[in-house]
């Protein structure tokens, strides 16, 4: 039975979220409006809502209030981000005669600045961590290190520094400062003790306004990178039942000490070792990991959300909450664990997304869409249940093997990494676990053999172009040619050969990962480690005598489905071609192959390096600050500009010492990824 005085809601998001929320709304029989942005106009929350009108920008409030009362929805589900957690948002839908499903205002006020937040649930009884706020004098005489500077209206670990002593305030404060400007439009900060070992936790409560409150047990979100979290899980592995009961009596107190009402999350940081919680911060909305606890719970927190804003108490208390199994989650995002967990950006050009028993994917990808630096850079989550904690995590491992996105680069390859690692299986976790065990992960590397022999077909066999006579792979009547390409790819240059009919028979050499490979073009081996098969003996490694014989193959494409068999094994691929680069995606990788065939002007592989003094941008972004001039002298490692994606600014340097003879770089210009943004020349160059 859906909520009585709900006919028709606006969902005031984009993305994942806005997608499940509009499934909720279906499922209760709601009619759903979305609103997006002209750049978003085939997005696939606009496709799924039953009707969808086109606002200036998702931060416009007005225009989401004409949006909502010309669709004649009573209703608006601001999802999280955005305008979510915005008190003037909530007061003005009040104003326009609709629900803000959400907390009130005052609620979002007093949560939402952390100083005021961390005294008004101290005064509750709640412990906090210690900490100074402004004036500028007391965050510039903290002498407790380590520790954690924060904006005051920030969240999601947006513009958070940690400063290990005196001499980097001054340099972390300015950063926070300019990033919580940005951000959230209040550079007001905080600092506090950083805790050791610290997990971070936190309860999911709810509330209504008949003064029910409960909570729904914790979840574990210790898993993060620049303080922003990539796996949650429910339940804690660290938490027992008696930890589980102190801290939810805490968040339930929290959340009554300013008149919640709705679904939030109080945040705590845990001591690890003593089990010592403290509050950090209550988020007012709805928290982007609250799947995992609706599998363990098996509740609907949007539907729960939607019945509280209607007006309905609680359909349960807290000695009705139990917790069944376990729930991990993992966040796809588009960004290069190689490179520092840098934003990237593209056209999906091809997308799987697991399914089965147990797994559940929320994503707003859809192929053709254009992921570019304007919003976060999370595009979906991948979610699995399971009994017990083991089988959850190897559940989510299987499912994140059969994701693939192509067009970009993601984090899928790193997030199983981390799933599988034996410090996450055994729940040993801390915030800082990621960075500790980054050097241990494979964030990239060289594609194995099967990977470039399926490459090598696919452009040998499937070729841009139905007529073979165009197609310049060395094949002539009467005898079978060896092909010889240079495959480039993120984990390297590659020398493939192969020879047959361009259709769908050929045979390739590749180099091998077994005994008596020789990557580079030397002699190949079976992919899979087989015996060595050499190459011909012709001046490019041709032969049209069939004397040498390489791994016989045969391709098969199914719209963007890649069959490959070697050897009598067959592998499968998702596949998409792009101009002259082709990605392959299987066991959740995705490589991206560009060929050059030897003996054409122009294949010399490789590009050129930082050595040549080109500075270019290592994202897709926006020039936030140009720190010199044309003409300038600058020392290798030197500043040069400030990059700014998604929220989280990067720091160009000079990659040698000398002079910048080029600057095209203006501050608050947008910049694709690569794109020259200066260039140093030596000085005796110069």
């Amino acid at each position: 039975m859906s909520p009585s005085l709900f006919d028709t809601v606006l969902v005031a998001n984009r993305g994942e979220i806005a997608v499940r929320v509009i499934r909720t709304l279906r499922r209760l029989g709601i009619a759903s409006v979305a609103v997006h942005t002209a750049s978003d106009a085939g997005a696939r929350h606009v496709m799924d809502a039953d009707q969808a009108l086109q606002i200036p920008k998702y931060l416009d409030m007005e225009a989401i209030v004409a949006a909502a009362q010309a669709s004649g929805a009573q209703a608006v589900h601001p999802g999280y981000g955005f305008l979510a957690e915005n008190a003037a948002f909530a007061r003005r839908c009040a104003e326009a005669g609709l629900v803000f499903v959400g907390p009130p205002p005052e609620a979002i006020d007093a949560m939402g600045d952390k100083i005021r937040a961390k005294a008004t649930v101290s005064a509750a009884g709640v412990p906090v961590v210690p900490g100074a706020a402004e004036p500028a004098e007391s965050l510039a005489g903290w002498a407790d290190f380590p520790a954690l500077i924060k904006p005051s209206a920030g969240g999601g670990g947006k513009g958070m520094v940690l400063v290990h002593s005196a001499a980097e305030l001054p340099e972390a404060i300015e950063s926070a400062r300019r990033t919580a400007r940005a951000a959230f439009g209040d550079d007001t900060l905080l600092i506090e003790r950083y805790v050791a070992n610290p997990r971070h936790i936190e309860i999911q409560v709810l509330a209504d306004a008949h003064g029910g409150v409960v909570h729904l047990g914790e979840r574990e979100c210790s898993l993060q990178r620049r303080h922003q979290k990539i796996v949650e899980e429910a339940p804690s592995p660290f938490v027992d039942e008696s930890l589980r009961a102190r801290m939810g009596a805490a968040a339930v107190e929290a959340a009554r000490s300013v008149g919640y009402t709705g679904a939030g999350t109080v945040e705590f940081i845990v001591d690890g070792t003593t089990g010592e919680h403290h509050f950090m911060e209550m988020n007012t909305r709805l928290q982007v990991e609250h799947p995992v606890t609706e599998l363990v719970t098996g509740l609907d927190l949007v539907e729960l959300q939607l019945r509280v804003a209607a007006g309905e108490p609680l359909p349960f208390g807290q000695q009705d909450v139990r917790l069944r199994g376990h729930a991990v989650e993992a966040r796809v995002y588009a960004e290069d664990p190689a490179r520092g967990f840098l934003p990237t950006g593209g056209r999906v050009l091809a997308l799987s997304e697991p399914a089965g028993e147990g797994v559940r994917v929320d994503s707003g990808l859809s192929e053709g869409m254009v992921v570019g630096s304007e919003f976060d850079p999370m595009l979906a989550k991948v979610i699995a249940w399971a009994p017990s904690r083991d089988a959850a995590l190897l559940r989510l491992d299987q499912a994140l093997a059969r994701t693939a996105v192509l067009g970009l680069t993601t984090n899928v390859p790193f997030l199983r990494a981390l799933v599988t690692h034996p410090a996450v299986r055994s729940g040993a976790m801390d915030t800082g676990l990621v960075e500790r065990v980054l050097p241990d992960l494979p964030l990239a590397g060289e594609p194995p053999a099967k990977a470039l022999a399926a490459a090598a077909l696919a452009f040998h066999a499937l070729p841009q172009g139905a007529d073979p006579w165009e197609v310049t792979d060395g094949w002539r009547v009467g005898a079978r040619a060896w092909t010889t390409w240079r495959l480039e790819s993120r984990g390297g240059v590659h020398a493939v050969q192969a020879r047959g009919l361009p259709y769908e028979a050929a045979e390739v050499r590749v180099p091998g990962d077994g005994p008596g490979a020789h990557p580079g073009g030397g002699p190949a081996a079976h992919p899979g480690g087989g015996p060595a098969v050499h190459p011909g003996d012709g001046p490019d490694g041709r032969s049209g005598d069939g004397a040498d014989q390489g791994t016989p193959a045969r391709i098969r494409r199914d719209g963007s489905r890649l069959s490959v068999t070697l050897g009598g094994r067959t592998g499968h691929y998702a596949c998409a071609r792009d101009g002259d680069t082709l990605w392959l995606g299987r066991d959740g990788s995705a490589w991206a192959f560009t060929r050059h065939l030897i003996g054409d002007p122009g294949d010399r592989p490789g590009a050129a390096g930082t050595g040549d003094g080109v500075v270019r941008s290592p994202m897709p972004g926006t020039v936030l600050v140009v720190k010199v001039q044309a003409g300038d002298l600058v020392a290798e490692g030197e500043p040069l500009l400030i990059v700014e994606a998604m929220k989280m600014e990067h720091t160009v340097t000079a990659p040698l010492a000398g002079r910048v003879t080029e600057l095209p770089a203006q501050a608050g210009r947008p910049v694709d990824m690569d794109a020259v943004l200066a260039v140093v020349t030596p000085e005796e160059e110069s």
